[in-house]
């Protein structure tokens, strides 16, 4: 992504987020000087992206900080405020962590929360960077040769997704920095094409080769040996090393596993959630039926019927090659999980 192209920051007494659902047809802005704004801005995925999340709910405390001393909320309608972004979508921890970061600065006012909330921002970032390093250290050394390689991902885990650079995609560009990716297949990522609105959008930006497939033939693109590993973000790990992360990466997963290539996880160390012991307790969102049933307005089923749309499944530990954070690499298929690791290690 060109660098001057930001998914997120703070201008001082409003938060500017880059539009995602516009993209990739348009570039746009959003400034949110209140709560209810971010909530929606959250909620119908103007923002987006586990890390992103973390950022933005750091930054919605301050939101929340300076629209109570403007209106003249008094502490519980300024909590209850707090409490809403923090609950505005459920799956991914990063956005609770994030507000829960900044909290103990609120009783000294909005910029000491945004302080906070930047050193957040600023963190993410050079954690992304290490995750691409250490990614591509450990793929390289497990797939051998020195050929460029095909890289599947699944959904979006770019700059677009974090606070800059990336996590599963931060690994692609650090691969591509190394003249070592051959081509990346981008899952569209149905319902809402993360991955060929977005995914493919931040290749194309970076000037590394892709196409982009339905989600459906990605486990025949895998078996028909045309892919040398899967990358993938997570919105949330659990301690045993379960991983959720957008609906259709279960099928990734299990391609790779009969295929015999990795199935690497790229994220930041804030999306483990040791205290959640495996991924059957994960929250899993459930997102609006015409996300499901209908297209730019336009009814795909025939009336009166419902839809099932859950946003993220759940890829069971033993099929998790690697997870790659900030903080090293760790295989978890091979027995080593999250719970016996501190963040820092």
């Amino acid at each position: 992504m060109t660098t001057d192209v930001r998914t997120i920051e703070w201008t001082g007494d409003a938060l500017r987020l880059l539009d995602q659902t516009v993209l990739p047809g348009r570039v746009e802005y959003l400034t949110v000087r209140d709560v209810d704004a971010l909530v929606g801005a959250i909620r119908r995925l103007a923002v987006r992206g586990a890390p992103a999340l973390g950022v933005a709910g750091a930054f919605g405390v301050a939101l929340a900080v300076r629209q109570a001393a403007r209106e003249g909320w008094d502490d519980a309608r300024r909590d209850a405020a707090i409490a809403r972004v923090r609950t505005a979508r459920p799956t991914a921890v990063n956005l609770a962590a994030g507000v829960d970061r900044v909290l103990p600065f609120v009783a000294k006012g909005a910029d000491a929360v945004a302080a906070e909330a930047q050193a957040v921002l600023d963190e993410d970032v050079r954690g992304n960077r290490a995750i691409g390093v250490l990614g591509a250290d450990w793929i390289l050394a497990r797939t051998g040769g020195d050929r460029p390689l095909r890289v599947l991902t699944h959904c979006n885990a770019g700059a677009l997704a974090t606070a800059g650079w990336g996590t599963a995609l931060g690994v692609v560009r650090e691969l591509h920095g190394r003249s070592r990716v051959d081509t990346v297949y981008a899952d569209e990522t149905r319902p809402l094409l993360q991955g060929s609105r977005l995914t493919a959008w931040e290749l194309r930006q970076a000037g590394i080769p892709c196409v982009v497939q339905a989600d459906a033939a990605a486990p025949s693109t895998i078996l028909r040996g045309l892919v040398d590993v899967a990358v993938i973000g997570a919105d949330r790990v659990a301690a045993n090393g379960d991983t959720a992360n957008k609906i259709g990466s279960l099928g990734v997963a299990l391609a790779c596993r009969a295929a015999g290539i990795p199935f690497v996880v790229a994220a930041p160390w804030s999306t483990v959630d040791l205290a959640l012991p495996d991924g059957t307790g994960v929250p899993i969102e459930e997102r609006p039926a015409e996300e499901i049933l209908a297209w730019n307005g336009a009814p795909t089923a025939p009336d009166g019927v419902e839809a099932f749309n859950p946003a993220f499944d759940v890829t069971p530990a033993r099929l998790v090659t690697a997870l790659v954070t900030e903080t090293g690499v760790l295989e978890v298929s091979s027995g080593d999980t999250p719970r016996h690791v501190r963040s820092g290690a």
